[in-house]
């Protein structure tokens, strides 16, 4: 089973065992340009306008925006695990607790919108984040660009989202969907910074150099954002005060340049 190559989002889940078996056995598998999907696949800034987050339709479209990022940071996770050979065991082992906590992810998504009467699809999905990364990067780029600074950026923009939420006259499934994985996403993020300083460690980097060295690299290829960040949980997730310094003045850089952005993991 490559989950990759596998278009239907039930499909994916149901296979995600079997794929991980295969590669921990040595297989190898195909990593392909483009993940599959079963759904409308179009650039973000082709999508349709989102209703306010006070409408039921507005809340399924978070959900449904939501689920996409949470499956392509499942395949992230695990494409990094199929991808690069030589892994260290114990960082293995929590890559694959981290590909089945955001599939679970997916799934709380997925339930909660079909139990709203709302389908997989009903919207147009966008690959922005898949695209993100690239077969040439190192080990150190990936957990970054993956772990520290997509899903780094979620956490900030779940913050922000929250706080709408919170600001509706009625209570929302939705608010309780994103603060069960917001809550969780800290752990994916503490993971990513735990393992870029220890491999930084590991190969005498200077961590903090490395950091500004891949941003400074990556930034034309990392999808622009430009929420406020969450001093509070980025320090929980690990990042220390160069690195928020660092991300502060990017994203001022994208202020003054361009208004358009991404969500991240």
């Amino acid at each position: 089973m490559n989950v990759f190559l596998e278009p239907n989002c039930d499909e994916k889940l149901k296979g995600l065992e079997l794929h991980i078996e295969a590669v921990m056995s040595g297989k190898k598998l195909v990593i392909p340009d483009f993940s599959a999907r079963e759904v409308l696949v179009l650039d973000l800034k082709l999508h349709p306008p989102k209703k306010g987050l006070s409408f039921k339709d507005g809340q399924a479209r978070l959900l449904h925006d939501l689920a996409s990022i949470e499956l392509q940071a499942m395949e992230l996770a695990l494409r990094t695990l199929t991808e690069y050979e030589g892994l260290n065991p114990q960082f293995q082992e929590e890559m694959i607790q981290l590909i089945k906590s955001e599939a679970s992810h997916f799934s709380l998504c997925l339930r909660t919108l079909r139990d709203w009467g709302f389908n997989w699809g009903d919207w147009p999905v966008h690959l922005a984040l898949w695209n993100a990364v690239s077969k040439e990067d190192t080990l150190e780029e990936r957990i970054f660009i993956v772990h520290r600074y997509l899903e780094g950026s979620g956490l900030d923009a779940a913050d922000t989202i929250l706080r709408r939420l919170k600001g509706l006259e009625v209570p929302t499934q939705a608010m309780e969907v994103l603060t069960i994985i917001t809550a969780e996403e800290i752990g994916h993020v503490q993971f990513g910074s735990h393992w870029f300083h220890e491999f930084c460690r590991q190969k005498k980097l200077d961590s903090d150099q490395e950091f500004r060295s891949i941003l400074q690299r990556k930034r034309h290829s990392l999808p622009k954002r430009v929420e406020p960040i969450n001093f509070e949980l980025r320090k929980k997730a690990l990042f220390n005060d160069f690195e928020i310094q660092e991300l502060n003045q990017l994203r001022e850089s994208f202020l003054s340049k361009d208004k358009s952005y991404v969500r991240g993991c």
